[in-house]
């Protein structure tokens, strides 16, 4: 009640000396400028930014927050302390360190900070901007002896993590919050060293080129073997498929073969059965009778292939069965060889120019033909009737 008493009565006050203070500025216009800062100084108003906050102490005790707009402030009476609330950065130049390694580097970094309790960042530490400068220092500094020097290459977003979380523990009871750090440069400190990592990057490079071609050549050697297994698969398999088509191709022939000989019999029986009806006509054919209608079957197909013989052209050499396999006798053979002797003795005269005896013209057909005749009289003599005889 007390303090907006006082307001009104200071805004009355003020309400009367500005006037005044506006005309002598009006007609006193060639004194110096430090004039004008004194009177500037001296008004009762003040000015909040936009992104700022502010502490108003009376007397430097009894502080009151005030929020961006058109504070009173009265010069002797009233301090005013002024706290940034937006993120701001302070930059890290060139600190000089050791890596857990023992590699002296150098580090630059950039760490982001923000107030959330201006009261705390005015109250609870002085000067709180350099004192979060300082506290990042010497924590980026403490967090480098943590890791090596190829762990700092190679993982930078680790070491950001690490330095967030130890400077912001540290300054959040000063009302500031660390939003992060980044690690903007990371170099050795001299040449000597950075010569000497140089030579340690390369042998690593070499390493590493080395193991990938090794791996490369496994990978070769590998593919080489799944191709040569592969290929053996695929031959055998081959070859499995080759010898089941033959093994399918015998089966198939064997039964069109056998599919064969089936029908064949039947039809030897059939033809037996007429010829045997034939035989003996109005009666049922006797077991005597269908041997003899069989043998007479089988005598037939010999001549047809006697008669085959004959014909041929470049068949020197015959083969005959037995006198009781084809109704001959065994001189019809010899008679034959007799025959072919006679032909060859000819031809020696004749190539002698030695008048040739007269031989008889013999000639295979003849002697088939002669063969035919004979088994036919054969036949005809154990009782068969000349009609069924037919070539």
């Amino acid at each position: 009640m007390l303090a907006e008493i006082a307001e009104r009565s200071l805004a009355s006050i003020s309400a009367r000396v500005l006037p005044r203070q506006s005309l002598r500025g009006l007609t006193h216009t060639r004194r110096p400028t430090i004039q004008r800062k004194l009177l500037a100084q001296r008004t009762i108003f003040t000015i909040v930014k936009q992104g700022y906050e502010g502490w108003r102490l009376s007397f430097g005790q009894n502080p009151v927050k005030l929020e961006p707009g058109l504070r009173i402030h009265i010069p002797f009476y009233h301090t005013i302390q002024r706290v940034d609330m937006r993120e701001m950065s302070n930059n890290i130049k060139d600190l000089s360190g050791f890596t857990s390694d023992n590699v002296p580097v150098l580090v630059s970094g950039s760490l982001f900070y923000r107030v959330r309790d201006s009261y705390n960042a005015c109250f609870a530490v002085n000067d709180f901007q350099s004192n979060v400068s300082a506290i990042g220092t010497s924590a980026m500094r403490s967090v480098m002896g943590h890791f090596t020097y190829d762990e700092v290459i190679g993982d930078r977003n680790k070491i950001n993590s690490k330095l967030h979380e130890i400077i912001g523990k540290s300054i959040q009871q000063w009302g500031v919050d660390c939003t992060r750090f980044e690690i903007q440069n990371f170099r050795p400190s001299n040449r000597d060293v950075e010569k000497q990592l140089e030579l340690q990057m390369a042998a690593e490079r070499e390493r590493r080129k080395q193991i990938l071609d090794t791996q490369a050549m496994v990978n070769v050697a590998e593919g080489h073997k799944q191709r040569v297994i592969l290929e053996s698969e695929g031959d055998f398999q081959s070859q499995v498929n080759k010898a089941a088509g033959i093994k399918q191709k015998l089966i198939t022939e064997s039964e069109g073969l056998l599919e064969a000989a089936q029908n064949q019999g039947k039809a030897l029986a059939r033809q037996v059965e007429v010829l045997a009806e034939s035989l003996s006509p109005g009666q049922e054919p006797t077991v005597d009778v269908k041997k003899k209608a069989l043998d007479a079957l089988l005598e037939l197909r010999r001549l047809e292939q006697l008669k085959a013989i004959a014909e041929g052209h470049g068949n020197s050499t015959y083969f005959f069965g037995d006198s009781k396999g084809t109704g001959r006798e065994a001189y019809e053979v010899e008679n034959m060889e007799r025959w072919k002797r006679s032909l060859e003795d000819h031809k020696k005269i004749q190539v002698s120019n030695i008048s040739p005896p007269k031989v008889p013209d013999v000639t295979i057909g003849s002697a088939a033909s002669t063969s035919a005749a004979s088994t036919r009289q054969h036949l005809e003599a154990s009782g068969w009737p000349a009609e069924s005889l037919v070539a």
